[in-house]
């Protein structure tokens, strides 16, 4: 069978990387990839625009796509898979309406609050001077949203005053485009953050391994917000039992409420959660897709063939298909960045060292990246997502760092705390 993937980061790298490992699965065809998906073998980019959706939708029917699988955020939110919809061709990702779960947090709060799922206090604005006034009357610290697609950039955890204040400035006066339009502001939540990625054929519900993200750009969780500089899975805060009150209390509900609406949700329901110090899950925001970079921590676990199981989602038969099954241990991805990210952005430094990194352990995902003059050099911010696994996740990220060590490009960055915020004694690590 042929897959088509939509998108050019680590997550796509990732989840061509596990469709390769299936027989069945004969050629992965990438719109547009990257330096990665470029020499990986069964695959083939494709110089396609991510915006050219009859294209795209012409091209998956002439060349018999079983399946097509949407990656980032952005063509979901524009309508692509209501294209693929119109031809009933397969595809694996929400309608532009069910997309909305990501592309508007205040259209999420509200659904939440309709369906009662547990989730942080907010009021939205379109005027920045009654969104001040809102500020100056709540307590510290608080959260500033921008309310559309921002990349993942689009969050400001208020520690003062000055700097709420400040941050509804920079939304208002366009730092994010349109996206900071509408602002979503919601209390501050205590706790500790896990990421729930489930997929779902509008009816059943099933979540994946439970993952860590690190957002902050810096070590211990300081800096600016970014796409994620790292993840781990599974996550060890995240219990069966805790599980099992995520799936009843926030997943099936959601996927209920869209219902109700009308809205069939067929794709991946990502559920950014807080665990409070009360053990309870309430949810920080909800995305229409698979996670970048908690995709490329889980997959390396998974069992089960990614193409059944996303099938059993389009074709709606999700309910009989088996228990999604995983390997045993742990897995870490570590984040490698661009001198100046996320603000700035360096391109075209090459990049040395992968093959050895792979031939210690790891899976390196190229996320910014692309052939040129026959070398691979750096086309962005996060540039790579180096992943390892471990029977425990202390050898997991062992593995991991020192197959970061062994890669090299002008102006790389990475955390060195990748999963050990949460065990602090389990590795001591020191930069290479």
């Amino acid at each position: 069978m042929k897959v088509l993937i939509v998108g050019s980061g680590g997550r796509e790298h990732a989840l061509a990387w596990k469709f390769a490992q299936s027989e069945k699965v004969t050629q992965i065809l990438c719109i547009p990839g990257n330096g990665g998906t470029a020499t990986m073998p069964k695959c083939q980019n494709l110089s396609f625009a991510v915006s050219d959706f009859e294209g795209i939708r012409r091209f998956a029917s002439v060349q018999g796509v079983a399946l097509t699988v949407i990656g980032p955020e952005l063509p979901l939110a524009m309508g692509i898979v209501d294209y693929f919809h119109d031809a009933n061709l397969p595809v694996f990702g929400p309608t532009q309406v069910a997309a909305q779960i990501e592309s508007s947090k205040s259209w999420a709060k509200e659904l939440m609050i309709s369906a009662g799922i547990p989730t942080a206090a907010s009021a939205t604005f379109t005027d920045p001077e009654l969104a001040k006034a809102y500020v100056r009357s709540q307590s510290i610290p608080i959260v500033i949203k921008a309310d559309g697609l921002a990349s993942g950039k689009g969050v400001t955890v208020a520690t003062t005053l000055d700097q709420a204040l400040g941050a509804i400035e920079q939304m208002f006066t366009g730092q994010f485009g349109t996206a900071g339009e509408r602002v979503l502001i919601e209390e501050y939540l205590a706790g500790q953050e896990v990421s729930i990625l489930a997929v779902t054929d509008g009816d059943t519900i099933r979540p994946l391994l439970p993952a860590q993200d690190y957002k902050r750009l810096k070590e211990g969780n300081l800096g600016p917000n970014t796409g994620g500089m790292g993840a781990y899975a599974p996550s060890v805060i995240t219990t069966p039992q805790l599980m099992a009150e995520i799936q009843t209390t926030i997943l099936e509900p959601t996927i209920a409420a869209l219902r109700d609406r009308g809205i069939n949700y067929c794709g991946c329901l990502y559920a950014g959660l807080m665990i409070t110090p009360e053990g309870k899950p309430k949810v920080i925001e909800f995305n229409a897709r698979f996670g970048d970079p908690e995709t490329q921590a889980i997959l390396p676990l998974l069992n089960s063939p990614l193409e059944d199981l996303l099938l059993a989602c389009v074709e709606k038969r999700l309910g009989q298909f088996l228990p999604i099954s995983w390997k045993p241990g742990s897995s870490v991805c570590v984040v490698m960045t661009s001198a100046g990210y996320p603000e700035t952005t360096e391109s075209g430094k090459l990049i040395s060292g992968i093959k050895k990194a792979e031939e210690n352990g790891a899976a390196v995902f190229q996320a910014g990246t692309k052939i040129k003059d026959k070398s691979l050099v750096t086309n962005g911010g996060r540039v790579l997502g180096v992943s390892a696994t471990g029977k425990e996740l202390n050898e997991a990220i062992a593995t991991a760092y020192r197959a970061v060590s062994h890669i090299s490009y002008d102006g790389a960055n990475y955390r060195r705390d990748i999963g050990v915020i949460e065990v602090p004694k389990v590795l001591n690590i020191k930069s290479p």
